[in-house]
């Protein structure tokens, strides 16, 4: 017979957080088995016993969430818990949007990035999920006046959006605007700090700027980089997805030498592969915006354009 692990000189032992939360798990498993009436002690008799037999570690397939059901998404692969799962064609229809909220809640994504038109729906689905509902400000073009900037971001809020990624106004960059261009953006942050305080939850708003860098000079992704810094946005952001280009390694890079390590960067726009995403976050990124993303996510290639 062989020894069981307390009888040996291991050095590991479980200690007292570790063991409830594999005792959460478990009693998932029996509740969605029926199996309610004494879960406590169902949990910690089949962790005792497993430990009594010489587990030292434990596995869970959090890759494979469409055969497991989890309580959180605390065990989903980092990788998931970085992607803003993206709908925005023209054409996205309601079926399609509940899809993509489906998607989400199943592969633990950060978010679902919908058109403002949507979010109230994505909120209704994902309400009570770690997923977040994210929508976009002033998109694609970025040429809205700011005060209807603004309201569209009260608006998303109010229904549910608890992201907001709004576009640059380019046209005013590229003529050397720049104090129009920190307005327009602290414009949308300030909205999304008022409108955040009218939500039961009262949580914080996490916003990001569009810079749509295929449009822009190396000079014009420092510039718009430091106005979206100075007016308080959470992230810089590469691109809607829409433009004539979209994310590269070398803007997202460009992007952290010059927001620092405290700003989030968004790399959009054409990841459509695993290796694409790692490349990103390789040079600096910290959330992936992709309509791919469970392709990403399996390491499979997706046919999406955007």
């Amino acid at each position: 017979m062989q020894e069981s692990a307390r009888s040996k000189n291991v050095s590991w032992e479980m200690n007292s957080e570790e063991k409830q939360k594999i005792v959460e798990r478990l009693k998932a498993r029996y509740a969605s088995r029926g199996q309610t009436s004494t879960p406590d002690q169902q949990a910690h008799g089949a962790l005792n016993r497993m430990v009594d037999a010489g587990a030292c570690r434990f596995g869970v397939c959090a890759d494979q969430p469409e055969r497991y059901s989890f309580v959180s998404c605390d065990l989903a692969p980092p990788l998931a818990r970085m992607i803003d799962h993206t709908a925005l064609k023209a054409e996205t229809t309601q079926q399609q949007i509940r899809e993509l909220c489906e998607e989400a809640a199943r592969y633990c994504f950060a978010s679902v990035c919908v058109n403002p038109c949507h979010v109230q729906l994505a909120s209704e689905m994902l309400a009570g999920s770690p997923v977040a509902v994210c929508t976009v400000i002033g998109f694609p073009l970025g040429a809205s006046a700011t005060k209807v900037k603004a309201l569209e971001a009260e608006m998303a809020i109010r229904d549910g959006a608890v992201e907001v990624d709004m576009v640059i106004n380019v046209g005013m960059l590229k003529s050397g605007q720049h104090a129009y261009v920190e307005d327009d953006i602290r414009a949308v942050v300030n909205a999304a700090k008022a409108a955040a305080t009218t939500r039961p939850s009262g949580e914080k708003i996490v916003t990001k700027v569009i810079l749509e860098t295929a449009l822009l000079t190396d000079e014009e992704k420092v510039i718009a980089s430091v106005l979206a810094q100075n007016a308080g946005s959470d992230f810089v952001k590469t691109s809607t997805g829409f433009s004539k280009g979209g994310a590269t390694a070398a803007d997202v890079a460009l992007m952290r030498r010059v927001v620092g390590p405290r700003m989030g960067i968004k790399a959009s726009g054409g990841v459509r592969t695993k290796e694409d995403a790692e490349l990103m976050i390789a040079h600096g990124a910290t959330r992936i915006g992709a309509s791919a993303s469970v392709a990403i996510l399996k390491g499979q290639k997706s046919s999406s354009d955007y």
